[in-house]
């Protein structure tokens, strides 16, 4: 080839196109072309016959992935190289075949390589390369954890369990403390109580207390009644003041009439449902009857009412105050207006949060809709209302009574709600009647709370039962060694804080049952350790 015709440039693009992939520095291939006198060829052999002097470079382009791949790859090529006598070129070449994007190179696509019999052996096989892994993230992450310092091996994941929908009364007692009663009023009746709570709810009010050094407001309205045979009553009053967040609310009012019809046959449910279940060492006894009839286990006394207006109103987590309802009491919750969630989660022990989780439970409750949170409820499970984005509004099948306001009211009540009444039917106890209530140093009534976390321990063995205080222990349904049964374990605490600009005094001590003078409750009864249907 005549280098006249050819400038420099044209003549090196030329030599490296002929020594491609195998690179070298422009003034290595200038030389090669000085020695040839311009001849491309002539130039390409001569330099083919040597290796390399420069060693490319590793793209920047892997990456961090990339990086482990020809971390691996390099070290099968070099042990491969070290065993046999390929030429340096050849290992560059495997090398650029793996890297990620490039083209193989065939023997056609070069010419034909001068090589000495001596540099590679005839009986040498060529190994393949090493194929290269994919290192997914888990892996990656896995070589970036450092080792556990402590020397203790690792914890095992907890399983945690999605949400479980509970629609019928089945399920719901299946999985929970509770029962659920789906038409539990009369349809009349269940209507003109709705309609005669949504026209009083128009005075009830949100309440506030001090939380983390902030004044909090319930997102939704309540109100308290008092049952008219126990109106008179002025420690019920008391009692009735105090009966949200320790702060003193307006005295409260009458059961309205449709209210005292409800109640009357919530009654008769709740005890049907407590005779069949068995009984906790501290919950309430009932109340003596004549002999021969069967005694009267629960009577509502007192109602809180909760208005929640639209899909937003709601309330948080929380298990209710013992303060006036004692220790495993029950709770009936009647719902009217449009469907809301009602939300059950337990409070898992702390020796066994490292064994398993909690699991939560939706329980849609309908128009006229009865849950019964039965004994032990508060003290395992926490409850809410929670938000929800969209609800289905309420027809109300029958018209709102002429007599319950004027005209005006009347058309606004017939119009379709978005409005959720909920009243929840309680038994004031009178041995945690008000004046009994211990007071801290901030003389405001102290709270009854159980210790919902440490609510646990195993139970003595058989025969030593006698040994542990009575009513420390629900031994009705754990009778052997190594079982686990509910311990009475509750705190009086101080309160005031949550009115008081959040300064309380911190009092608490431990509930003591007897030294209070407290029941009759279960534990008091001579068969304090039998189911309630032989009491």
């Amino acid at each position: 080839m005549d280098a006249a015709h050819n400038d420099t440039e044209v003549l090196l693009a030329m030599l490296s196109s002929l020594l491609h992939p195998i690179e070298f520095e422009q003034p290595v291939l200038l030389d090669a072309l000085v020695k040839s006198q311009g001849d491309v060829e002539k130039a390409a052999r001569g330099l083919r016959s040597e290796p390399p002097r420069k060693k490319r470079k590793v793209s920047s382009q892997y990456g961090l992935e990339g990086w482990l791949q020809s971390h691996d790859t390099s070290s099968s090529m070099i042990a491969n190289t070290t065993k046999s006598s390929t030429p340096r070129s050849e290992t560059k070449n495997a090398r650029e075949n793996l890297k990620p994007g490039s083209r193989s190179v065939s023997s056609s696509s070069t010419r034909p390589r001068e090589e000495s019999p001596s540099t590679v052996p005839s009986d040498s096989p060529k190994k393949p390369p090493s194929k290269v892994k994919n290192v997914t993230t888990r892996e990656f992450m896995a070589l970036l954890r450092p080792p556990n310092s402590t020397g203790e091996p690792s914890k095992p994941q907890i399983l945690r369990h999605p949400p479980l929908t509970l629609i019928t009364p089945e399920h719901v007692a299946e999985h929970t403390p509770c029962t659920l009663h789906s038409s539990a009023l009369p349809p009349e009746l269940a209507c003109r109580l709705f309609y005669t709570m949504l026209h009083l709810s128009r005075n009830w009010k949100r309440n506030k207390w001090w939380l983390f050094d902030r004044v909090v407001e319930s997102p939704h309205r309540t109100s308290f009644y008092v049952r008219r045979d126990a109106y008179e009553n002025k420690d019920m009053h008391e009692a009735a003041q105090y009966w949200y967040n320790g702060r003193p609310t307006d005295p409260p009012a009458p059961f309205p009439e449709p209210m005292e019809e409800a109640c009357k046959i919530i009654e008769r449910v709740v005890n049907e449902e407590m005779r069949r279940r068995e009984r906790f060492p501290l919950e309430w006894g009932g109340y003596p009857v004549k002999d021969g009839e069967e005694p009267e286990l629960w009577r509502a006394n007192v109602a809180a009412s909760n208005c929640y207006e639209g899909a937003k109103e709601s309330v948080g987590f929380h298990s209710d105050q013992l303060t006036y309802l004692g220790p495993y009491p029950t709770i009936a919750s009647l719902s009217l207006g449009v469907n809301r969630i009602f939300r059950l989660r337990e409070v898992v022990p702390t020796d066994e949060k490292d064994k398993r989780a909690a699991r939560t439970f939706n329980i849609p409750l309908r128009h006229n809709s009865l849950i019964i949170m039965h004994a032990s409820t508060q003290e395992v499970f926490k409850h809410c209302v929670p938000a929800q984005n969209t609800i289905d509004m309420f027809h109300p099948p029958y018209p709102p009574p002429s007599d319950l306001a004027g005209p005006d009211d009347i058309a606004k009540l017939s119009e379709t709600s978005n409005a959720r009444i909920n009243i929840t039917f309680r038994f004031y106890r009178p041995d945690f009647r008000a004046q009994t209530t211990p007071r801290c140093r901030c003389d405001v009534p102290c709270i009854l709370r159980p210790d919902m976390k440490n609510r646990y321990e195993d139970l003595p063995p058989s025969g030593s039962l006698d040994q542990k205080r009575e009513g420390d222990v629900d031994r009705s349904t754990e009778e052997s060694a190594g079982k686990r049964s509910t311990v009475a374990k509750y705190w009086w605490t101080c309160y005031a804080g949550a009115q008081n600009d959040g300064q309380g005094c911190g009092l608490w001590k431990v509930m003591d049952i007897k030294a209070e003078g407290r029941g009759p409750f279960v534990g008091d009864a001579a068969s304090m350790h039998t189911p309630a249907s032989n009491t």
